[in-house]
């Protein structure tokens, strides 16, 4: 198998960064985007923020009520979906231009892996690695120079290196390249990928949670556990810890991972939650407000002529207990009765088996393109 070239690129800060640039006069303020922070008493959670409101120790999924604590003066703003969909589309119209013929996969709206492994050379009079290198530089200019906006690049020979190195890319303070725009990108060559990997934190594996994390520590008995510690288990040990997972993180840790950059569209994700004002198991507020959810999932779902594959429901109790629980079903269906009746099933069986004030529900489907098998 030829050795493969993987981009991942990745907006910084991105719905923060498309306010600023849509509002100049928030330039050089601490920018959060998310729920309304009611003065230290909002309910929901951060969705993004820009790196001048990062030094405040914000950031995402942190709770807004938190954040009001941390940085009272910050811009608080909510999410702006439909802006923030239409400038993503943008951009990646804006990778496809620069590499005709190259499998690009969307991840979110500010993500997308390229594999560039068989680009044409003569565009960039260059091969390989240094061919991989100007067209990352070309993206970030032509990003900038379009959008007024930056992202980050990490190149690797397989997925999870360049989502590492991209990550590593980022800036880690409040700093903008407005002058070089080679800065932002990070390569990693095959020969160099067991050099990167081993010095960092457990964590910086993907998959790996703090959960996930604590448990290696135990089992290593180190507090601080760097990639090179967690090889020193056997595969059947790790499987014995984690399960399926287990023997993924044994390849992860080699800096092995052969998942390809797929084009395919057929799956996508649809969901709505709510947060309550206040705590509460009153079934006149919670049921009304999860049928409303329902309906506006429902209403995308024909929009988009999108078969729903799994059903799941998310309920936050106080105290931010998160239980998740989904259905599958045996084939793609647009029955939305049955859609519903399966969502009001599973929130049903989280109030019974769980007697806390609930603080958030939410409804998710994972879906199936055109119409049901």
């Amino acid at each position: 198998m030829k050795e493969r070239i993987i981009l991942l690129l990745d907006m910084d800060a991105f719905f923060a960064m498309v306010e600023e640039r849509e509002n100049p006069h928030f330039k050089g303020k601490p920018v959060v985007v998310g729920a309304d922070p009611k003065e230290g008493k909002g309910r929901g959670v951060v969705s993004t923020c820009n790196y001048k409101a990062r030094a405040y120790g914000i950031h995402s999924a942190m709770p807004i009520s938190q954040v009001w604590r941390l940085c009272p003066q910050a811009v608080f703003l909510p999410v702006d979906a439909k802006l923030y969909s239409e400038v993503s589309k943008r951009i990646m119209e804006i990778i496809q231009a620069a590499c005709p013929g190259c499998p690009v996969e969307q991840v979110s709206l500010d993500e997308a892996y390229l594999d560039v492994t068989y680009y044409p050379t003569l565009k960039y009079r260059s091969k390989g690695w240094e061919k991989a290198e100007k067209i990352a530089k070309k993206l970030r200019k032509e990003i900038w120079n379009r959008e007024q906006l930056f992202c980050s690049i990490g190149i690797g020979p397989n997925k999870m290196t360049a989502k590492i190195a991209c990550e590593k890319a980022k800036p880690s303070s409040v700093r903008y390249w407005m002058s070089n725009v080679s800065e932002g990108i990070m390569v990693v060559k095959p020969q160099k990928v067991q050099d990167f990997l081993d010095p960092l934190p457990i964590r910086d594996i993907p998959g790996v949670g703090p959960k996930t994390a604590a448990i290696l520590k135990r089992f290593f008995t180190k507090r601080e556990l760097k990639v090179k510690d967690s090889k020193k288990a056997t595969k059947e040990e790790l499987g014995e810890l984690l399960g399926v997972f287990g023997n993924t993180l044994y390849d992860r840790v080699r800096g092995i991972d052969d998942t390809p950059v797929s084009i395919k569209e057929e799956i996508k994700s649809i969901g709505k939650e709510h947060t309550f004002e206040k705590d509460t198991r009153d079934g006149e507020e919670i049921f009304p407000i999860f049928r409303e959810l329902i309906l506006n999932v429902v209403e995308e779902l024909r929009e988009r002529e999108f078969s729903v594959k799994t059903v799941t429901v998310v309920c936050r109790f106080q105290g931010f207990e998160t239980r998740t629980r989904s259905k599958t079903l045996k084939v793609a269906s647009q029955d939305w009765k049955m859609f519903e009746k399966e969502a009001m099933r599973l929130l049903l069986k989280f109030l019974a088996e769980n007697l806390k004030p609930v603080r958030l529900i939410g409804v998710r489907v994972r879906v199936a393109v055109g119409e049901a098998e």
